[in-house]
């Protein structure tokens, strides 16, 4: 869980720029909460990956609802929380609302020991806003405009960001190629407190396997223009009949460079059950921090 030291640094940070400096670490915080991906983020589904990816137009249904909870190791003790709301809007599309937030636990003052006080340190940072989502020339395109707030003990940074996606299928669904921005809030290519997301996904495989259909694709995925070097994620999944999905992802994390980059691999699991899509993933942890879990679940009334 190499992002809690990123955090940390934003920590010490503060005796800089101190607004700056809590805008790099709140969405540092949310770099935490995606080590529970099991696929790269420009290629996250569902309502609640909209906050990856707002270009989310795999579903009309009349009401979708998504919630994904997020807890790391005990040695990291972040909580996460994203929700998300979508209805159909006529010719604009879909639209939605959704909010987000991801804070740590158990931290406390200390006087002169390592000793708490009993007072505790609120570190947290949240992000609410508005989504959009249409195909536009067989492309889906979105876009979600979210306040966010970050608080470090007493001190608060606010800011609004503006974030863009699109995601494209080729030749049937042998190919998809999305990108997307996240927490854009400057024009800067090497803000640490924003991201860009690309990816790429193809299908090596599909038959028939036990009288079900089975579709294999392999992932590609990377993260940059954040001031350090590149975030890469190489994965794959499985589909059974569209009921069980298996994904698998390799994440290599470039925050300290070659020396210091550690492969940390994620799985998950998707199973449909009715109107119901529930998710569980989980990663393998780096440095005996232990694992961070996912669980959620998307519903889609029709």
């Amino acid at each position: 869980m190499q992002r809690i030291g990123l955090l940390v640094v934003g920590l010490l940070a503060l005796g800089g720029p101190r607004a700056t400096a809590q805008q790099a670490t709140g969405t540092t915080l949310w770099r935490v909460a995606a080590t529970t991906l099991a696929t790269p983020p420009a290629l996250a589904l569902g309502p609640s990956a909209a906050i990856w990816n707002p270009a989310q137009t795999e579903d009309g249904a009349r009401l979708q609802f998504g919630i994904d909870a997020i807890q790391t190791p005990s040695a990291v003790d972040a909580t996460g929380v994203i929700a998300t709301v979508r209805v159909p809007a006529g010719s604009l599309g879909q639209l939605g609302v959704l909010f987000g937030r991801v804070g740590l636990s158990n931290i406390s003052q200390t006087i002169d020991s390592p000793d708490p006080t009993g007072a505790v340190i609120p570190v947290y940072t949240f992000a609410a806003g508005a989504t959009w989502s249409r195909i536009v020339a067989r492309t889906s395109v979105g876009a979600t405009l979210a306040f966010h707030e970050t608080r470090l003990d007493a001190s608060r940074a606010d800011r609004w960001t503006m974030d863009v996606g699109a995601s494209r299928t080729f030749g049937g669904d042998r190919l998809r190629v999305a990108a997307a921005t996240h927490f854009f809030s400057s024009l800067k290519a090497n803000d640490p407190a924003q991201d860009i997301f690309a990816g790429i996904e193809g299908r090596i495989w599909s038959g028939a396997l036990s009288g079900d259909r089975v579709v294999v694709r392999g992932r590609y995925g990377i993260s940059f223009a954040h001031g350090f070097p590149a975030d890469h994620q190489f994965g794959a999944g499985a589909e059974f009949s569209k009921t069980v999905a298996l994904d698998l992802m390799l994440a290599r994390e470039g925050a300290y460079g070659d020396r210091g980059a550690n492969w940390r691999p994620v799985a998950g699991v998707r199973i449909v059950i009715g109107k119901y899509r529930i998710t569980l993933a989980r990663d393998t942890g780096v440095n005996d921090l232990g694992s961070a879990y996912r669980v959620g679940v998307d519903a889609r009334f029709r």
